[in-house]
């Protein structure tokens, strides 16, 4: 056993035991970082308090406002579980003057998905989670410390993963609502969460039910007057524009008209990809 994760299983058993994560001041969550090189996605875990918030001062030099929070032992296994929701697998930890990075499931394994009654469903998108994080604390950065391929990749992950998942919308217990939130340009959002996790942060008065959507139905049942979604309000507080699908003319030469427009399109783009794999390939030649 490593002699980091020796230190902090004691911490764990220690009902005065504590460690100190990094919080993203961007997300409200532990800050995340990909291992340059195990490609691990791995969240900061001091022993030391002082260690914690040096690491958080060297941080905000660089623009990336962090804080260091406080872990009890009778908090730890639910953080460190609750992680995996996040994407997150590892764990780098410091101790006297050293690091280890230690994977999560080597103590604390991962939350089995509760017995739910029959026709409902367990929601978790730790990947989209994970690049959301990864997303608000790179573009909340000022600008010109922005990394601008570092962005169109994540940029790109970010519309791939939110295609694939399913999120719960909150709905009023009476069924005649949901709620939204107006942004500082007075658009209307609506909320979305990635998992039962967020969604317990936002509904802890139980005011609200959750339902399940996926994210082809997201806009036909996005509220009228929201422009988009936020995505988990209470952490990433991300705010993601939602296209809703153009309605079809009523004139039938409009939509003869409109058909034609669109195969023409999907002609020309096919015609561009065609030429740009034969130029790739001269190159290979």
């Amino acid at each position: 056993m490593s002699e980091a994760k020796d230190r902090l299983l004691a911490q764990m058993k220690d009902p005065e035991g504590a460690v100190y994560a990094l919080i993203s001041g961007f997300t409200k969550e532990p800050y995340v970082e990909c291992d340059k090189e195990t490609y691990d996605d791995k969240v900061f875990i001091y022993l030391s308090e002082d260690a914690a918030k040096a690491k958080a001062e060297e941080l905000k030099e660089e623009k990336i406002p962090v804080g260091a929070a406080t872990i009890l032992a009778n908090h730890m296994l639910l953080f460190f579980t609750n992680l995996y929701t996040m994407g997150v697998n590892a764990l780098e930890i410091y101790y006297d003057d050293q690091k280890e990075l230690v994977q999560i499931d080597e103590f604390a394994k991962r939350r089995e998905n509760p017995q739910l009654e029959e026709g409902k469903k367990w929601i978790e998108n730790p990947q989209l989670h994970l690049t959301a994080l990864y997303f608000a604390q790179e573009v909340r950065r000022p600008k010109e410390l922005q990394d601008p391929k570092r962005m169109a990749e994540l940029q790109e992950e970010m519309a791939a993963d939110f295609l694939k998942s399913e999120f719960i919308f909150a709905l009023q217990q009476d069924g005649k609502g949901t709620p939204l939130v107006k942004l500082n340009t007075g658009d209307k959002y609506q909320l979305v969460f990635t998992d039962a996790v967020e969604f317990s942060r936002f509904n802890r008065n139980n005011a609200f039910k959750p339902v399940i959507v996926g994210a082809a139905q997201l806009p036909k049942v996005l509220d009228k007057e929201a422009k988009g979604v936020v995505l988990n309000i209470m952490g990433v507080n991300l705010p993601l524009a939602v296209n809703r699908p153009v309605p079809a003319p009523a004139d039938p030469a409009a939509r003869a008209q409109a058909a034609s427009d669109q195969a023409i399109a999907q002609a020309a783009s096919a015609a561009l990809q065609r030429q740009a794999a034969e130029k790739t390939e001269k190159k290979n030649n």
